[in-house]
């Protein structure tokens, strides 16, 4: 995917290791901190919220991609070495907490597509970020654990839910409860990964062209639904059928029709 940007994204000055481009209706979020394997620290926690949110703002990005600047590694989870020097200040505590939840609730409530590209180990807070997204595509090289056990800490309850929702409470309590890490090829098996790949980026950016083939407004909707049905929903309210009556009179809808009448491909705004 190209790292061209249609126009600077003011927040990416944030800080110089989470690096934004946008092409192509495509924005490409990328760690960049190889020194540290991408381990992400205070600063980097508080400022991917905003990037997040700009990038999905933009009239011009249809779906967003994570990934690593560096071939290898994906992320190596939080700065352990920070959280060692403050964890005994609460103050700290409860703003580094409240920057990762922003981070992973900022990914997992994205009203557009968002998609993992991981290569060599996504562990820990990476392993969380990979969660909040849509689509985790990882090389047989990747490997995959989510670790507080091996510090003494509790994982966040939202994060333990994607985890669960993913792939079961068996496996969840297999991961959490042994700190154990997991190999891309049974990460696959349960469900953590959706496609394993030899070139993780190639296959992620033929599943982009997928996601642009199609209604930009449906997927809204679809993924407004399936979080309602995550969260507790088990039937049709006023507020879905609502949305379901909405999609007959929107320019999608219309231009989907047409499309299939016509017998070509749809061009959707």
């Amino acid at each position: 995917m190209s790292r061209a940007c249609a126009r600077p994204p003011l927040a990416a000055m944030a800080d110089p290791r989470l690096d934004l481009a946008v092409a192509d209706r495509v924005a490409t979020l990328r760690l960049n901190r190889p020194d540290k394997r991408n381990a992400l620290d205070q600063a980097m926690w508080e400022a991917m919220p905003g990037l997040v949110a700009e990038a999905l703002a933009r009239d011009d990005v249809r779906v967003l991609v994570l990934a690593s600047a560096a071939p290898g590694v994906f992320c190596a989870g939080a700065d352990i070495a920070e959280f060692a020097a403050h964890s005994a200040d609460p103050a700290w505590r409860i703003r580094n907490q409240a920057a990762i939840r922003a981070t992973q609730k900022a990914l997992a409530s994205a009203d557009k597509p968002v998609l993992a590209v991981i290569d060599g180990d996504c562990i820990g807070g990476g392993c969380g970020l990979a969660l909040a997204c849509d689509f985790r595509i990882a090389s047989p090289a990747s490997r995959f654990g989510i670790t507080p056990a091996r510090l003494g800490l509790v994982y966040p309850l939202h994060d333990t839910k994607l985890l669960v929702d993913l792939v079961g409470p068996a496996w969840a309590r297999r991961l959490l409860l042994t700190g154990t890490l997991v190999e891309a090829g049974s990460a696959a098996r349960i469900g953590l990964v959706d496609l394993l790949a030899g070139d993780p980026a190639a296959a992620a950016a033929d599943l982009v062209g997928q996601l642009l083939a199609v209604s930009g407004d449906s997927q809204r909707w679809v993924k407004a639904v399936i979080r309602r049905i995550l969260d507790g929903a088990c039937d049709d309210d006023e507020a879905s059928t609502a949305l379901f009556d909405r999609a007959f009179t929107g320019p999608d809808f219309a231009e989907g029709v047409a499309a299939f009448l016509e017998r070509r491909a749809p061009r959707f705004r």
